[in-house]
């Protein structure tokens, strides 16, 4: 009987143990059972404590029951709160996770927005950048193309102002000095008179006028470049070379606009810094010289306000002609007396009285005589023409139509 009490007992703890493992209630039982069961073991010893030790045991294995009944209900709701709770924790952290994830999506999209704006800020930069470099390329094609045109032009223009230049015969000089108002001299040491025209001199003599046009000639020529032409003669009796003088290559020669811009010959007359003066056979330009010549003079421009013939010789001078007063006309006054012959008885006087008869001859060009062409020179300084009375074959050395000119 004892055997199978602790057989029991020990069945009633190891129970009580597996109920405390399901739910902690348990250990309460399994206290009031081992109190039941030292309450018993006391009981048998007589030290009887409380009346009734099996009912601890009693309500020890009860409670433990109970206990091990209401766990599983406890448990699944806790597990269920728990499950609950976690569901809770899960939406929750679903939620969270759904912001987050809301939120990554929306930076990403931002993000990506962004890059997206970037790559096309990009590319704008790159468009606008390859318009402005094909722009710089059709503006330098554009100006090679404008350069070429212009080069063409230049080229053209070089063609046509070679062939105009071969056409007059001009050549281009350097002008090294300038000896007086028409004479030049060259870089190449050739001396150079202007043809048709006649400055006042200013170097072996002065006349009036004469400082200002070798001035003038000065500042417009020397140290320049100019054009040179020539008419008919080559050079005069002092080896000077004859020659018309452009500033510029006129496109017209004849052209009186082009003569009066361009030609430095016409520029000395019409400012009235020379006078016009022919020598043939170089007369191309002789009337162009002429007219300028009354141009200036009817304005009073340079020489011309010395007076109308200017202060040189020129073609505008009046024709010097001295003529011999002409011969007294003679006189016949013939008195003649004759004897009356007597007819008849009466003797009569006839006297006849002739009439004074003048006979006038015609004015006649006498000519002047000269030895020489210094005693020419000391009444003309600048020599004659061949139409003048002075004028002697003689004196005319260079057989150019003026005997000693200066």
């Amino acid at each position: 009987m004892k055997f199978l009490r602790v057989v029991l007992a020990i069945l009633a703890v190891i129970f009580i143990l597996l109920m405390a493992i399901i739910t902690p209630v348990a250990w309460l039982g399994l206290l009031v059972l081992l109190f039941g069961l030292y309450q018993g073991a006391q009981k048998r010893k007589g030290k009887l404590t409380f009346s009734r030790p099996g009912f601890f045991v009693f309500a020890g294995l009860l409670i433990t029951f109970i206990a091990a009944i209401m766990s599983p209900t406890a448990q699944v709701e806790k597990e269920s709160q728990q499950v609950s709770g976690n569901n809770v924790e899960k939406t929750v952290d679903n939620s969270k996770n759904s912001e987050k994830q809301e939120e990554v999506v929306k930076a990403e999209e931002a993000k990506k927005q962004k890059e997206a704006a970037k790559a096309e800020e990009v590319k704008k930069q790159e468009e606008a950048a390859k318009a402005e470099e094909a722009k710089k390329q059709e503006e330098v094609a554009k100006a090679e193309e404008a350069k070429k045109r212009e080069e063409a032009a230049k080229a053209e223009e070089a063609k046509k102002q070679e062939e105009l230049i071969n056409s007059m015969n001009l050549e281009q000089v350097l002008v090294a000095r300038v000896v007086d108002g028409d004479t030049l001299e060259l870089n190449d040491g050739r001396k150079v008179r202007l043809i048709g025209v006649n400055t006042p001199e200013s170097t072996t003599r002065t006349e009036e006028y004469g400082k200002e046009a070798s001035k003038y000639t000065t500042e417009q020529l020397e140290g320049k470049k100019v054009w040179i032409q020539k008419d008919i003669s080559e050079t005069d009796r002092y080896s000077r070379y004859l020659r018309i003088v452009w500033t510029q290559v006129p496109k017209n020669d004849m052209a009186e606009e082009e003569i009066r811009n361009k030609m430095f010959n016409a520029q000395l007359v019409l400012n009235g810094y020379a006078e016009p003066s022919t020598y043939p056979p170089d007369v191309k330009y002789s009337q162009y010289f002429k007219d300028f010549a009354m141009e200036a003079r009817d304005e009073n421009k340079g020489l011309w306000a010395f007076g109308e013939n200017g202060t040189t010789k020129g073609d505008l001078d009046p024709k010097e002609t001295t003529s011999k007063s002409p011969s007294a006309s003679e006189r016949s006054n013939t008195s003649t007396s004759n004897n009356s012959e007597s007819v008849g008885n009466n003797s009569s006087t006839s006297t006849i009285n002739t009439e004074e008869v003048v006979e006038e001859q015609p004015a006649q060009s006498s000519t002047e005589f000269f030895q020489n062409c210094t005693e020419l020179r000391k009444v003309y300084p600048s020599g004659v023409p061949s139409d003048h009375p002075a004028y002697a074959p003689k004196h005319d050395r260079d057989k150019d139509n003026w005997a000693c000119e200066s």
